[in-house]
């Protein structure tokens, strides 16, 4: 169970990190780990208490948390998560959730949703010439959805002969 665990501890610490070899973990990725395997439940074991264990656990200068620390912690955690059972057990619970976990990469980020923003980025309430920048799907159209494009012809504007100074000087 504990190559498992470490296969785990592996994937977790080189998450985000190109550096990273996977023999030590921030407390970036060891919350992450913590909160994706379920570990912390937001009620018996939250974010804080996730905080104090891994700086708990670590050396006193140190920032990134080896293997045997991490079992240290996990213990600690496993304890606070699983009360009523006693410590091998509940390492063993917290080994089980652990199991076959990959950093969760789907629904981390969201797209902004607050207040007018809808409102205010949905085409198909737009209404005169902005209307005509988009078509029906919503897409933009870009140049061509603009009526009035600029002429950079060199001429001024409503100038009749455009186009015909190559002609009068072959």
């Amino acid at each position: 169970m504990a190559s498992e665990a470490e296969r785990t501890f592996q994937r977790f610490a080189v998450f985000g990190e190109s550096s990273s070899r996977g023999t030590e973990m921030n407390n970036k990725n060891f919350s992450k780990l913590c909160k994706d395997c379920g570990i912390m439940d937001g009620r018996t074991v939250t974010s804080t208490d996730v905080d104090i264990v891994f700086s708990k656990v670590k050396a006193k200068n140190a920032r990134t948390i080896t293997f045997e620390q991490f079992q240290e912690a996990v213990k600690e955690l496993g304890q606070k998560r699983f009360k009523e059972k006693n410590p091998d057990e509940a390492l063993e619970n917290i080994y089980k959730l652990m199991e076959g976990k990959d950093p969760a990469t789907t629904g981390v980020t969201r797209a902004s949703t607050v207040g007018g923003v809808s409102r205010l980025t949905d085409t198909s309430k737009y209404t005169g010439s902005h209307k005509e920048r988009f078509d029906e799907s919503g897409k933009g159209k870009g140049i061509a959805g603009r009526e009035e494009t600029t002429d950079n012809s060199g001429y001024v504007s409503g100038y009749k002969g455009a186009g015909t100074y190559d002609q009068k000087n072959k």
